[in-house]
């Protein structure tokens, strides 16, 4: 049903008969609850179709945000066609190198389009929103316990079958919710990791923005830095603070960062958990490794970390 109203939408914006060859090729990520798909056809360039369901709330929010990101220049996909009514977008299509792709590079050739990232979400702390654009709830105490339980329910329950309610009682995890959610003024991507930065034309493009909100930026930080795709070593971690230095003439205090790092892994081991358990997609599997290390490390010798230990040490020390 989907890639039918893909393919309907196509033909509308394309002005072309039945007859004309169209050629979809599915493009998978992780998104839920939307169909994206690389449309072909003799009688234009190659665009990107999208469909989505209402299964999450920050689908329908990919059309206005990326409009207004494009307006405000920042590297995005332009919208070619939008059928919101029908839950269909064709979008610009980027191609098909990420970040990631470039994960067995030297860090000296992938560290310009660090640059080029870590300036998008530079210029996202200075950027004014739209009265008329209502974004996705912002980060807020609630927001931050809901990733935690998301982590306790899929990642620590489910995936390890531990029992989760020691870490649902911590009032340490509680107290840095509530601290990391008591102000939330600037826009914030909320996936801001390797798989979501496309390179073109020797820049970083962002994709998959609909979860656009308020909150610290050091969450966007923290997901680029601390990315258990890429496993940047601790010399590659620093030289990525050094860049952002060196772009926002502010380095993140180390406390509030690594709160925020440990929220943003807290959040992908669910997503991982969640993901294997009722999706079978093992390519996630060999990343839970690298986000356990990472979440290890920024918690050591704090509350936090001592509470998460039996955790991690099942994925690290088994």
């Amino acid at each position: 049903m989907s890639t039918e109203a893909i393919l309907s939408i196509t033909r509308q914006y394309l002005a072309v008969d039945p007859t004309t060859p169209i050629t979809m090729i599915p493009i998978k990520r992780g998104a839920s609850g939307r169909t994206i798909v690389r449309v072909k056809s003799p009688v234009h360039d190659n665009f990107i179709g999208v469909h989505w369901t209402d299964e999450r709330e920050d689908n329908a929010q990919f059309v206005p945000v990326a409009e207004f990101l494009k307006k405000a220049l920042f590297n995005v996909p332009k919208i070619l066609y939008d059928r919101s009514q029908h839950n269909v977008a064709l979008i610009e299509d980027l191609g098909d190198q990420d970040l990631l792709s470039l994960k067995d590079k030297t860090f000296k050739l992938r560290l310009p389009f660090y640059r080029s990232a870590l300036e998008q979400i530079d210029r996202l702390f200075y950027a004014k929103v739209p009265k008329d654009l209502e974004l996705m709830p912002p980060f807020d105490a609630a927001l931050y316990r809901w990733e935690q339980r998301y982590f306790f329910d899929h990642f620590v329950e489910d995936f390890l079958k531990m029992n989760p309610v020691p870490l649902e009682k911590n009032e340490a995890l509680q107290e840095m919710a509530e601290g990391l959610g008591s102000t939330h003024k600037h826009l914030v991507h909320r996936d801001f990791q390797s798989q979501n930065l496309l390179i073109k034309d020797d820049k970083i493009f962002m994709i998959d923005f609909q979860g656009l909100r308020r909150g610290r930026q050091e969450y966007d930080l923290a997901s680029l830095i601390f990315d258990p795709y890429m496993d940047h070593s601790e010399e590659e971690r620093e030289a990525l603070l050094d860049l952002w230095d060196e772009i926002s003439d502010e380095r993140p205090e180390k406390t509030l960062f690594h709160q925020c790092a440990a929220q943003r892994l807290m959040q992908a081991l669910g997503a991982f958990g969640n993901i294997l358990e009722n999706r079978g997609d093992e390519w996630y599997r060999q990343h839970i490794p690298v986000a356990a290390k990472f979440l290890r490390i920024v918690t050591q010798g704090t509350a936090i970390g001592g509470a998460l230990e039996p955790v991690l040490a099942k994925v690290l020390d088994a």
